[in-house]
């Protein structure tokens, strides 16, 4: 299969998913979610298998009934998204909980504990590198050079 329209079928299904879920799930324990957010979408190469992932906002409890609150809609869903997208055999959604961003929330907390224990013990916390674009670094501009010359 191309990877490009493999690409463009897990965005449209993202968008599409997103918009239906909004509107036509009325599972009490999806919408007393605080904030749902479908990350990302993973087909699977024949298309047959769809892996959404979803990130709830708020504890583990609510989180985990959001996601079966969505396992139980996903039959529901299944139809009207593969009409919306013209699809002759829409994919077998499977919804699973994306744990990345609560992750990357605690090592950040991690990170500002460990900058606080330094400035109380009287060091100066280590700068944080350049961050990193596609594997290249971004670099400040050096004063020191010169290009008129």
């Amino acid at each position: 299969m191309n990877a490009q329209r493999k690409s463009r079928v897990e965005h449209a299904l993202r968008d599409t998913l997103t918009e239906m879920i909004a509107a036509e799930v009325k599972d009490p324990r999806v919408r007393n979610a605080t904030l749902l957010t479908l990350t990302r979408v993973e087909v699977n190469v024949d298309m047959s298998v769809a892996n959404v992932y979803v990130s709830v906002v708020g504890n583990d409890a609510s989180a985990d009934a959001a996601v079966a609150g969505l396992v139980k809609a996903a039959g529901f869903l299944r139809g009207p998204v593969g009409r919306r997208l013209h699809l002759q055999r829409p994919p077998e959604l499977r919804f699973v909980r994306d744990i990345s961003i609560d992750i990357g929330a605690q090592l950040a907390a991690i990170v500002r504990d460990d900058e606080d224990r330094a400035r109380a013990a009287g060091r100066e916390p280590e700068p944080r590198p350049a961050p990193v674009l596609a594997g290249t670094p971004i670099k400040a501009p050096d004063p020191a050079k010169d290009d008129d010359a």
